[in-house]
């Protein structure tokens, strides 16, 4: 499984209403971090496929929810179980810390 583009419109069918577990990179074009961030979150898709979704969303062209979810840093990550956001990564962090945070969730 690949990561999934999510937008202000999308979210929720591919988020909220997700039967697994999600993690979602909130994320912009600018931000040097994410791009940091950004190869990880592809490995982890592959890696956890069929077992929780990883999401990006790019907070310049999706700003309803970026709001909504009061981002005011990025790379932002929130891990999201049953529609309720549970825990969350500010910054760019090794990825065995995301993938200790997300088995949490399994």
């Amino acid at each position: 499984m690949s990561v999934v583009q999510v937008t202000d419109d999308t979210f929720d069918a591919e988020v909220i209403n997700s039967s697994m577990p999600v993690l979602v990179d909130f994320w912009a074009q600018w931000c040097g971090p994410c791009r940091i961030v950004s190869p990880l979150m592809d490995e982890i898709a592959q890696e956890y496929e069929g077992k929780a979704r990883i999401a990006k969303l790019d907070v310049d062209t999706n700003p309803k929810i970026a709001l909504e979810y009061k981002v005011m840093s990025i790379p932002c990550m929130k891990f999201i179980k049953n529609g309720k956001v549970v825990d969350e990564v500010i910054g760019a962090v090794p990825k065995q810390e995301i993938t200790k945070r997300l088995d949490k969730l399994l």
